[in-house]
């Protein structure tokens, strides 16, 4: 095993790809490959994982514009907020393929509340997508505490800075959370949709996946709430949230 290397753990029956960020005596420091997850493990208990067995990643979502005639399209544009700078990297190519225009910004889980008036002040976004990573910590206590999170209060803190920014959910839908976050206390807090109402962990593309269908729908027009969460890697566990409208405008001519 070396730093880099893609394993699976054997105590978790596989469950989850890592890569390896660093190893210290027996001891490996992993990042989910795909969920927005870190952990630990020996490394008597990691297998390697081979890369051409790596599940494919869909690159593009299949329910844009269709035909379109003599009419022209404006998407909703995105601020993807993100602690992480890997999983930004791979959201930003995402958004890319699917002819989104995105601002993404690396900023640290508890410095976004700090900055999030200002970027939404610079960019007026219709959509903001606040994330990193999280997790729940059952051994100290109950799961309606949000002291009991890694990140969910500095989620909550940003989430309420930008309703103060914009307190219709119809002119900025704010996209909350990572792995196990508090999905209540984001919504209440103001967000559109949240992780995680089964406290699961979440792929790294599954805000943005909602983000993207939100920004390529019309305006006006009720999203399908049941279908949107299905298209997410773990659906209705994962991710939640409220019925909401399309961002996008549609004109004529072109």
């Amino acid at each position: 095993m070396q730093v880099g290397d893609l394993v699976t753990r054997e105590k978790y029956h596989h469950d989850v790809v890592f890569k390896i960020l660093s190893i210290k005596g027996e001891t490996a420091y992993l990042k989910g490959e795909q969920v927005r997850l870190y952990a630990d493990a020996p490394l008597e208990d990691l297998v390697l994982y081979q890369k051409e067995e790596r599940e494919a990643e869909a690159d593009s979502l299949e329910m844009f514009v269709g035909d379109r005639g003599d009419f022209f399209y404006l998407p909703g544009k995105v601020l993807h907020i993100d602690a992480d700078e890997d999983y930004l990297n791979r959201c930003m190519k995402f958004y890319q393929k699917n002819k989104v225009m995105a601002i993404g910004k690396k900023i640290k889980e508890s410095e976004i509340s700090k900055n999030i008036r200002n970027l939404l002040m610079e960019y007026q976004p219709d959509i903001v997508i606040i994330t990193g990573h999280d997790a729940y910590y059952p051994k100290k206590g109950s799961k309606e505490d949000i002291r009991n999170y890694k990140n969910t209060e500095n989620f909550v803190k940003a989430v309420k800075e930008a309703r103060k920014f914009e307190k219709s959910h119809e002119k900025l839908v704010i996209i909350a959370g990572a792995c196990q976050s508090n999905y209540e206390e984001l919504i209440k807090a103001g967000a559109n949709f949240a992780s995680s109402p089964k406290r699961v962990n979440i792929h790294a593309l599954d805000p943005a996946i909602i983000a993207t269908v939100l920004a390529m729908s019309e305006r006006n027009k009720e999203i399908d709430l049941v279908s949107l969460l299905s298209k997410t890697k773990y659906g209705a566990n994962g991710m939640g949230g409220i019925i909401s409208t399309g961002m996008m405008y549609v004109g004529f001519p072109r």
